[in-house]
């Protein structure tokens, strides 16, 4: 399979305009009490809007504090006067703009925009739900709503300031057993020895199947460990280590792809020639979600279901939403990403800008069983902290607790100390 090469009559269509419309879709209850903590900018997007002299109009969008590239300064002179179908290849473009050139694209050509790819693959392709860090009885509450809505897989981002072993017992009371978890550590196990009596212990809960980045990516030696010795696959974002690398070494059983269209089919075809499966992350509203649709109708390996998290955005901003059955999404048939933009949805959510929305006043206080607590300023310290190996890692019992500005004297003082670096009040545990 090789990208498809489309050239039409010189001057038949050139793009005449780009728009970049900035708007806030929000985000469902639950999952936004949670992104709050750390994540409270992902539910800004950037809709594209590209015309072209022959009254197409093509649709893409970015998600700019969530990317594999924004669009840059200066984008839309470059493809003004441009033919659509000789940009389709264009990663330095950004995110939003690319699939708005792949839309217009696709309709100018009129065929879907997995036809500008390859041979198709599979008629619908699987997806997955996803969620942010939750203590036990959100996550339970998560995968209900996922089994409810037609999902029957779940991506879980598992960390050491909650107890992975409680929450992944609370979903699995809670959903059939032919829903599926794969657990994403983002290497917080840190090493092969601390990683691999975790991941056992976690393999006795059928509905378990995949584990990604349990360590350092770069650690060769630990992750042929941990592969030899845990059942259930391993998956790593492709490109850490080498893709050579990564498979003569045998260090995982597939990948994790995402980035421009080149940079994915590229991705999509070396990890089928290796026969390893992949799911594409390809992170947004319903315009992303049909875009990832696209690419995993035509790349045979994208076996795996792709991480889109669709399912917590309050708004979509499509006219017809995308329909999750048994696990599975219907691939477009329509011309170009073959869906409708909800263009009232644009105006009501619009923002002036993609600036930022300001950090919240707030102390995340990591609490463990025999009662030690740590209190941090911000959600990156907690991460950088743990992963230096300064906190015990993944206990029972662990929990993450956050207080708001109450506007006392006493929260300011605490936070001011924790903004410098992490505070113990209590006296920690020997070793």
């Amino acid at each position: 399979m090789s990208p498809v090469n489309i050239a039409t009559q010189e001057g038949h269509l050139k793009i005449t305009g780009v728009e970049r419309i900035s708007v806030d879709v929000g985000y469902n209850p639950r999952p936004g009490v949670h992104m709050a903590r750390e994540l409270w900018n992902w539910s800004i997007s950037e809709v594209i809007r590209v015309t072209t002299d022959s009254g197409i109009v093509g649709w893409g969008e970015t998600l700019p504090h969530y990317t594999w590239g924004r669009v840059p300064d200066g984008a839309e002179a470059k493809v003004l006067g441009r033919n659509p179908l000789e940009l389709l290849w264009e990663d330095s473009l950004g995110a939003g703009l690319q699939m708005a050139i792949w839309d217009a694209a696709g309709k100018a050509a009129d065929v879907p925009c997995y036809r500008l790819i390859g041979q198709k693959a599979r008629e619908e392709c699987p997806i997955s739900w996803w969620a942010i860090d939750m203590p036990p009885a959100d996550w339970a509450a998560e995968a209900r709503d996922a089994v409810d809505q037609g999902y029957t897989s779940f991506k879980l981002k598992a960390r050491p300031w909650f107890d992975i072993d409680a929450q992944v017992a609370a979903i699995c009371d809670a959903v059939p057993s032919w829903f599926k978890l794969d657990i994403d550590f983002n290497a917080l196990l840190l090493s092969a020895g601390r990683a691999t009596p975790l991941l056992r212990k976690l393999e006795r809960f059928d509905n378990v199947v995949i584990f990604e980045t349990p360590i350092w990516q770069h650690d060769i030696e630990g992750s042929r460990q941990i592969r030899a010795k845990c059942t259930r696959p391993i998956a790593m974002h492709f490109g850490s280590p080498p893709f050579l690398t990564a498979v003569n070494e045998e260090v995982c059983d597939g990948f994790v792809v995402g980035g421009g269209a080149a940079s994915i089919v590229k991705q999509g075809l070396l990890a089928a020639e290796a026969q390893k499966p992949f799911w594409l992350q390809m992170v947004g509203t319903g315009l992303t979600t049909a875009f990832a649709l696209h690419f995993g109708a035509a790349l045979t390996h994208a076996r795996w279901p792709a991480v889109t998290c669709l399912n917590m955005y309050a708004d979509d901003l499509l006219t017809e939403p995308v329909d999750v059955v048994g696990g599975f999404a219907r691939v477009p048939e329509s011309p170009g990403l073959g869906i409708t933009v909800d263009e009232e949805a644009l105006e009501r959510l619009r923002l002036p800008s993609t600036d930022a929305k300001p950090e919240a006043r707030r102390l995340l206080t990591v609490v463990w069983q025999d009662g030690r607590r740590v209190h941090y300023a911000h959600a990156m310290q907690m991460y950088n902290d743990f992963w230096a190996g300064n906190q015990p890692l993944f206990e029972p019992g662990v929990t993450l607790q956050w207080q708001d500005d109450d506007g006392s004297a006493a929260f300011d003082a605490l936070l001011r100390r924790a903004d410098e670096h992490p505070v113990s009040r209590d006296k920690p545990r020997p070793y």
